[in-house]
C-alpha cells in the first residue's frame, strides 16, 4: 500500500524524542518541505523510493514539528499524491491508512471495535481491478486515490492476476501488486526495493513475459462485497484470489494482533511486507469511501530499523595511535529500546566523502542490534558550517606525548591506555581521572604524574581525602610494574611483544635490519619498532623512567 496522506502522518505520535527548533526555522522548514515534495513525486509518480518508508514518515513528523516553530504557524494541506494523478477515475476511491505507532494505540483502536481481522501489509503498488461480465476490464494505478493511470494492457500479461472469473459477474476490487519472493523473511532481509521494482515495471510501455511472471496480486478490499469478512475472503478465494484468505486471521485483543505482527515479521512470506493491517468487518458503503484514512482499517508498522537523526555537532576524536575518528553529536533519537545521541563516522576518509556538517540529517541503525551505526546522509543542511578538521599528517603513533596545541585528545588517550588493563592496570585510574588531573594543570606531559604529591592533589576541587589517597596509592604502584608491562603501557607496536627480550638499552640498540631478522616480524613492523625505540621523545621518556628507578630502564 502506498503512503497515507500527509496530514495523517503529521498527526501521528513521534518516533524520535523531542528536539529543539532549527536555527533558521523558515529556511529549514522550506528546505525539508521541498525535499519531501521531491520524494513524493519520485515515489508516487515514478515508483522510486529515495528513502525508506520509516525515514520518510519521520521526516514528515519532523516537518510538522518544525512548522510549529515558525512565528506564525499555518495549517498545511500538502498532498503527497499530488503529482501522481492520472486520467482514469477509480470506481471507488482509495482510502489510504492511518498508521498506529505502538501497542497502546492499537489496543485503544481495538477496544472500540468488533469482528476485526489482521493481514500482512504487503509492500507493493496499490491498484483497482475492474471486472465486467467476469473478464478483467481495467487495472488502474492508485494515482492520487481518485484518478490513476491505465495499466490494463500490462495487467493482461500478468499470470498472477485472474483474467477470467469463474462467474460472469461485475466486480471492483482493490489490492496490491507485489514482486514474488521465495521464503522472504522481512526481519532478516528488509524490503529489497521490491515495491520500486513492481512500480518501475508497470510504468514501462512494454512488460516482458518474464517480468510479468514475477508479479503477484494481494486483494485487500472488496468495496461492494459481503458484509461478513469470513464470507468476503471465502468468496474471493473461490474467485481465484486465494492470498486474501490465506493471510487473514481473526483477532480479539492486542495480544492477537501482536502475535501475528511478530509472526509475519519473522517467518517466510512470498512478498515483502512492512507491517500489518487491521480490518474491521463493518465499513462504510462503497459510495462513501474517500481519499482519506477510513475508520474501519489501520496499519501497525513493523519495528523501526532506522532513525532519522539531526546532527548537532561534529567532533574529531584522536586516539592513542593518532587515528582520527569523527563523532556526530545528535539530537537524541529512539531506536529499538535505546536512546542514541552519538555515533561514529568510522574514519576521517569516510567523513570527508560524506561531508557531514551540523544541521544535516542522517540515517542511524543498530549493528548487531546493539551498536549505533551511521548509514547515510539523508538531507543536507541549507548552510555548510565550517569545522576545525585535524590534519592527519600531524597525528601518528609517535605524536602528542605532551600538551602541544591540538594534542589534548591523543595525550588523554595515551594516559587512558597506560592505566588500563592492557597497560599498567592501575586501579581507580581511568579517563575521567586523567582528565581531571590535566584540567587542574598537574599533567602537561606523559609522565608528569610520576612525581605528584598529596599537596598538589589537595588543590583539586571534588577530590576528598579518600579519593586523593586512592589515586596516589595507585599511581605509586606503577613503579612496581615489570618492564614488559611498562613497554605495553608506552604503546610499543603490538606484534613485537613476544620478541622483546632484554632491557631498554638492548632494544634501542637494534636497527631495522636487526628487527627484521627476528621471526614473525615483517618489513612494516620492523620499521615501526625501529622508529619507536629511536624516537627522541620516547627516549626522553625512557630516561625519565630510568631516573625514577623503573625496572628495565
Amino acid at each position: 500500500m502506498l503512503r497515507m496522506m500527509a496530514f495523517l502522518l503529521c498527526a501521528l505520535p513521534v518516533w524520535v524524542s523531542a528536539e529543539n527548533c532549527p536555527d533558521e526555522p523558515q529556511a529549514q522548514v522550506d528546505h525539508l518541505a521541498t525535499h519531501i515534495s521531491q520524494w513524493d513525486d519520485r515515489y508516487h509518480r515514478l515508483g522510486q523510493s529515495p528513502v525508506s518508508d520509516e525515514l520518510y514518515d519521520q521526516a514528515r513528523q519532523r516537518l510538522a514539528r518544525w512548522r510549529e516553530c515558525l512565528p506564525h504557524p499555518i495549517a498545511t494541506s500538502d498532498n503527497p499524491l499530488a503529482t501522481s494523478r492520472g486520467s482514469l477515475p477509480h470506481p471507488v476511491a482509495h482510502t489510504g491508512l492511518e498508521k498506529l505507532l505502538d501497542e497502546q494505540a492499537v489496543g485503544a483502536w481495538l477496544g472500540t471495535r468488533q469482528d476485526v481481522w489482521v493481514q500482512p501489509k504487503v509492500d507493493g503498488v496499490a491498484v483497482t481491478l475492474v471486472y465486467r461480465q467476469g473478464r478483467l476490464s481495467q487495472l488502474i494505478s492508485r494515482g492520487d486515490g481518485a484518478l490513476g493511470q491505465d495499466w490494463s494492457a500490462s495487467a493482461r500479461k500478468i499470470p498472477g492476476i485472474v483474467q477470467q472469473l469463474p462467474e460472469p459477474i461485475d466486480l471492483v476490487l482493490q489490492g496490491e501488486l507485489y514482486w514474488r519472493l521465495d521464503d522472504h523473511v522481512q526481519s532478516a532481509h528488509g524490503g529489497l526495493n521490491a515495491r520500486s521494482k513492481v512500480a518501475g515495471l508497470m510504468n514501462r510501455r512494454q512488460l516482458s513475459d518474464t517480468d510479468a511472471a514475477g508479479i503477484g496480486l494481494f486483494v485487500w478490499a472488496w468495496p461492494d462485497g459481503p458484509a461478513s469478512f469470513t464470507e468476503r475472503i471465502a468468496t474471493l478465494a473461490r474467485l481465484g484470489f486465494s492470498d486474501s484468505q490465506r493471510y487473514s486471521q481473526p483477532i480479539q485483543q492486542i495480544a492477537d494482533a501482536a502475535h501475528w505482527r511478530t509472526f509475519w515479521y519473522n517467518h517466510p512470506l512470498p512478498f515483502a511486507s512492512d507491517g500489518v493491517v487491521l480490518h474491521q468487518a463493518a465499513r462504510a458503503p462503497a459510495e462513501r469511501w474517500q481519499v482519506s484514512a477510513p475508520y474501519w482499517a489501520v496499519a501497525w508498522k513493523y519495528p523501526v530499523t532506522q532513525a532519522l537523526a539531526l546532527v548537532r555537532k561534529v567532533h574529531f576524536k584522536i586516539g592513542r595511535t593518532g587515528r582520527i575518528t569523527p563523532m556526530l553529536e545528535l539530537a537524541p533519537v529512539q531506536l529499538d529500546d535505546r536512546q542514541i545521541s552519538r555515533v561514529s563516522v568510522g574514519s576521517l576518509k569516510r567523513w570527508q566523502a560524506l561531508d557531514i556538517r551540523p544541521g544535516d540529517q542522517v540515517s542511524i541503525s543498530l549493528a548487531g542490534q546493539v551498536i549505533p551505526r551511521l548509514d547515510e546522509v539523508v538531507l543536507r543542511a541549507t548552510s555548510r558550517v565550517g569545522l576545525p578538521v585535524p590534519d592527519p599528517h600531524d597525528f601518528h603513533a609517535l605524536s602528542c606525548w605532551q600538551l602541544d596545541p591540538g594534542c589534548e585528545e591523543q595525550l588523554l588517550a595515551r594516559l587512558t591506555w597506560l592505566s588500563g588493563n592492557q597497560g599498567l592496570a592501575l586501579p581507580h585510574i581511568g579517563r575521567e581521572t586523567w582528565n581531571v588531573l590535566i584540567q587542574a594543570g598537574l599533567i602537561a606531559s606523559f609522565l608528569d604524574w610520576l612525581t605528584l604529591d598529596p599537596a598538589e592533589l589537595a588543590n583539586i576541587e571534588g577530590f576528598g581525602d579518600r579519593s586523593r589517597a586512592r589515586v596516589l596509592e595507585s599511581l605509586h604502584s606503577a613503579r612496581q610494574r615489570p618492564f614488559a608491562q611498562w613497554l605495553k603501557a608506552l604503546g610499543v607496536p603490538p606484534a613485537a611483544r613476544n620478541n622483546l627480550e632484554g632491557d631498554w638499552q638492548t632494544l634501542v640498540a637494534r636497527d631495522t635490519q636487526a628487527w627484521l631478522a627476528i621471526d614473525g616480524i615483517g618489513p612494516g613492523r620492523a620499521a615501526q619498532l625501529s622508529a619507536f625505540f629511536h624516537d627522541p621523545q620516547v627516549q626522553a621518556l625512557a630516561e625519565t623512567l630510568h631516573v625514577a628507578g623503573i625496572d628495565g630502564f
